[in-house]
């Protein structure tokens, strides 16, 4: 019961590592990254449908993103979704494929994305730190009486477990701020 308590927790725990991480990949840098817009949702045909099931994101330069979709029809949607998404971004339809400059990052933007690192990161501190509390919870409920000692042990594991995710958070938000400030 105890084991599959702290795997769950772990799990959980790796999940919201992972959420961060692609909470990053969404902030820009000035770098050109396909990732930066694969989740943008485009309306097709009534649809929301993410944009990279329309068509082949590609960094052809470090500052630019070749969008070229799978239906040739789907550009206009396309577009209105990249500028609907909020990641001030501006695409440039050729024809036949969208273009998208990325700009250059001015020292206030740098600070404002900074700003935003922070605030995720501290989410995910907080999504952890709710886990570790589900954890206890679900191991004090447990029916299966444990001694005393074995519940401390139990509660010492789980918070180093914790510490050490947290501190995975810690290291993730410096290296994205080290990205954005060093550009």
């Amino acid at each position: 019961m105890v084991d599959e308590v702290i795997k769950a927790m772990q799990t959980k725990m790796d999940k919201t590592i992972e959420a961060l991480k692609k909470d990053f990949i969404g902030i820009r840098t000035g770098k050109a990254n396909p990732l930066m817009v694969e989740d943008v949702k485009v309306d097709y045909y009534g649809t929301s449908t993410p944009l990279n099931q329309l068509g082949k994101i590609a960094a052809p330069e470090p500052r630019m993103l070749v969008i070229t979709p799978f239906d040739k029809s789907a550009l206009k949607d396309i577009e209105k979704g990249i500028l609907a998404s909020g990641l001030g971004l501006t695409p440039t339809n050729d024809g036949s494929n969208i273009r998208i400059n990325i700009p250059e990052l001015t020292g206030e933007r740098r600070k404002e994305l900074a700003k935003v690192v922070k605030s995720k990161a501290e989410d995910k501190k907080v999504a952890i730190r709710n886990i570790r509390r589900d954890a206890n919870d679900e191991l004090k409920k447990d029916p299966i009486k444990v001694s005393q000692d074995e519940q401390k042990a139990y509660q010492d594991k789980i918070q180093k477990l914790t510490d050490s995710y947290i501190a995975k958070i810690v290291e993730l938000e410096k290296e994205k701020e080290k990205e954005i400030t060093t550009l």
